[in-house]
């Protein structure tokens, strides 16, 4: 059968049975492809020349160490209006984990900021005038010792939240911003992160590295708090507030950008 008669019939079988579409197409394209069609050899050398699809190469450790490092330093010059430290965010949602090392050094960029000075002599002030921790006593004694025990207790959760036991436990104590969806979405995510975090593995966990932390912290606490303080009341009420302001603290490293970004945009529109 010559190559028109074999057209001519997968056209005459598609016209009188309707159903047969397909199995007139198959006759065109088997046509089509027959040794002799010059397409045939066009599809031959086609195939012969093809470029074979290379895969991505996993990253090895060393490349990995590298792009956390040069993510950290960025991370590491990130504020709120140029104040707040927004250290411990990543913006975008997605990071390579932080070695232990890299852990210790954020946490220590964060301790020794001269915002977190100023926060402690703000809430020693407001403890002095709310009455609070008697046993510190008063005037400027009473305030430096407040002042002090304030900074104590966000370095000490800060050593052992951010540091000592995500390393251990291999977690990551960053908070990871959703940034994109609903309102609630993102209200939520940012609430949980005070008991949810991101492994090293990239995969969520429960942030015992956070929750143990506070209460480490809340324990050692009973070193310089005022006797008549001390006790599991404390380590229990110190600990539980962290974790609570944790779960507020999420919103502001949530939406915080946000807020700034319409701030800025709005003024330039004026």
């Amino acid at each position: 059968m010559t190559r028109l008669s074999q057209t001519l019939f997968a056209i005459l079988v598609g016209t009188l049975l309707p159903s047969s579409t397909a199995f007139a197409q198959s006759m065109e394209i088997s046509v089509a492809v027959l040794p002799d069609a010059p397409s045939a050899l066009l599809l031959q050398s086609q195939s012969s020349t093809a470029t074979p699809v290379q895969q991505a190469t996993p990253q090895t450790e060393e490349q990995r160490k590298a792009e956390a490092n040069t993510e950290l330093k960025q991370e590491e010059q990130q504020r709120l209006l140029g104040i707040v430290p927004n250290f411990n965010v990543v913006l975008n949602g997605k990071a390579a984990p932080l070695t232990a090392k890299q852990k210790f050094s954020l946490m220590l960029h964060g301790v020794k900021d001269p915002y977190y000075f100023g926060i402690a002599f703000i809430s020693a002030g407001y403890s002095e005038i709310n009455d609070s921790h008697t046993g510190f006593g008063w005037g400027p004694a009473g305030f430096f010792k407040r002042a002090g025990a304030s900074y104590a207790d966000n370095a000490d959760g800060a050593f052992w939240g951010n540091a000592v036991l995500p390393a251990l436990l291999h977690q990551d104590p960053r908070y990871f911003r959703q940034g994109t969806g609903s309102i609630k979405s993102r209200f939520i995510h940012a609430a949980l992160s005070t008991v949810l975090c991101h492994g090293d593995n990239g995969k969520s966990q429960f942030n015992f590295s956070n929750v143990a932390g506070n209460f480490i912290a809340g324990g050692i606490s009973n070193l310089y708090y005022p006797a008549n303080e001390r006790g599991v009341g404390l380590t229990l009420e110190n600990g539980a507030e962290v974790t609570l302001f944790g779960a507020l603290g999420g919103q502001v490293l949530e939406f915080g950008p946000d807020a700034v970004n319409h701030l800025f945009h709005h003024k330039k529109k004026q």
